[in-house]
């Protein structure tokens, strides 16, 4: 009985940090009863995770730009113009695939600084000037495009970010399955049940409150099953996707910046309250810069993963990714009253949001309805922002 209390209590109390894992868990099982299992089988589940990477990278970046109240309407089609600009700089200027990827980052970062002077400086509403942004870039990829159409990426280095996967151990052990990524997914779980443990010591040590013993047991084992068993479905097929690592990458960096950082902590006082952030000391105006820098810079990684998957630039590439991005952002947990709001659930935003794409295509379902019950989860999403907030 004081197991279920427990459980119910820490539920009301972190309702907006696990909703979001528990309405992943939920969609996931409904598919797969629904589609007969073929929606958690092992090539499903891979393909499920390669097409949400480009998403999960923008909904990443919007997550800190919603965080301090704004947003940028501009990251989709930066996110084309910029993969374009990759596929030109291989295909016909013959760069080396090491000089075009760090170039086309920096590309984005200082287009991206430019909607952060507009903001910071001058004042201009986020919505405005990345409006312009968003018309600006559009017209550059029709610009870049217009002689070639569609830019063919025959690199084959580049195109196997998008879509090839880790080299396997050549041994005869467990043939029908990938060796490397049961090793990295099982030291994950040792990781993840250090990193949870040194965690609980430090709060205690600071006499900060941490869950029951009995519920934190309980989220290691639950976390960790869910760690294995996604492994596990990914090793019986080709194993883990670059695509899958590049976004564990950004995820890692990302959390580690915005909850263990002094920068981390000054974005969220902006997001939580500007006028006391520059009363105690934050310069706003640069935590605007960084912000808006670092989603230009994200722009270009997703826009660079889509023309790596597709191995061509496009001239409709980037539509409607900033929907796409806001939406993982607010399902996954961002407040729209800025100031709330962690990298990982952008991750399970997109997920969530690709989920639904992906079941009911094996469903049948058509694409008119799939946009209906998408808007339903973001209205939903955003409803329960307000309801828990309000709480």
């Amino acid at each position: 009985m004081s197991f279920m209390k427990d459980l119910q209590k820490v539920l009301r109390q972190n309702i907006r940090e696990y909703g979001m894992f528990i309405a992943l868990f939920v969609i996931w099982v409904v598919f797969a009863i629904l589609t007969d299992g073929i929606f958690i089988s092992s090539r499903n589940i891979s393909n499920l995770l390669n097409q949400t990477g480009y998403i999960a990278v923008l909904g990443i970046g919007m997550t800190l730009i919603i965080v301090i109240r704004h947003i940028d309407l501009s990251v989709g089609f930066l996110a084309g113009f910029l993969g374009a600009v990759a596929a030109i700089a291989m295909a016909f200027w013959e760069w080396p695939v090491y000089v075009v990827i760090p170039a086309v980052l920096l590309i984005g970062l200082l287009l991206g600084l430019i909607p952060g002077f507009l903001v910071a400086q001058m004042g201009i509403p986020a919505f405005v000037a990345t409006l312009a942004g968003f018309l600006i870039y559009r017209g550059a990829i029709l610009v870049v495009t217009e002689e070639t159409g569609t830019i063919i990426i025959s690199n084959d280095t580049f195109n196997a970010i998008g879509n090839g996967f880790i080299k396997d151990i050549p041994v005869s052990f467990l043939p029908e399955l990938h060796k490397v990524t049961l090793i990295l997914g099982i030291a994950a779980i040792v990781l993840y049940i250090i990193g949870e443990l040194n965690g609980r010591r430090t709060k205690q040590a600071y006499n900060f409150d941490v869950l029951p013993m009995n519920i934190f047991i309980l989220k290691i084992a639950f976390t960790s099953l869910l760690i294995g068993g996604m492994t596990w479905v990914l090793a019986g097929y080709n194993g883990l996707s670059w695509t899958v690592v590049v976004v564990f990458i950004v995820v890692g960096i990302y959390n580690f910046v915005s909850t263990r950082t002094v920068l981390g902590r000054h974005i969220y006082a902006v997001g939580g309250n500007p006028e006391a952030a520059e009363l105690s000391g934050v310069n706003v105006k640069k935590i605007t810069y960084f912000v808006f820098g670092q989603m230009g810079m994200l722009a270009a990684l997703s826009g660079m993963l889509f023309a790596s998957r597709l191995q061509s630039a496009t001239t409709t590439a980037g539509t409607l990714f900033e929907l796409d991005a806001i939406a993982a952002a607010f399902v996954g947990g961002v407040s729209a009253a800025g100031g709330v709001g962690k990298v990982t659930g952008a991750l399970i935003g997109a997920l969530v949001m690709a989920s639904l794409t992906s079941g009911m295509n094996l469903m049948g379902i058509g694409i008119s309805y799939q946009y209906m019950v998408r808007g339903a989860v973001l209205a939903a999403a955003v409803i329960f922002d307000v309801a828990t907030r309000n709480r």
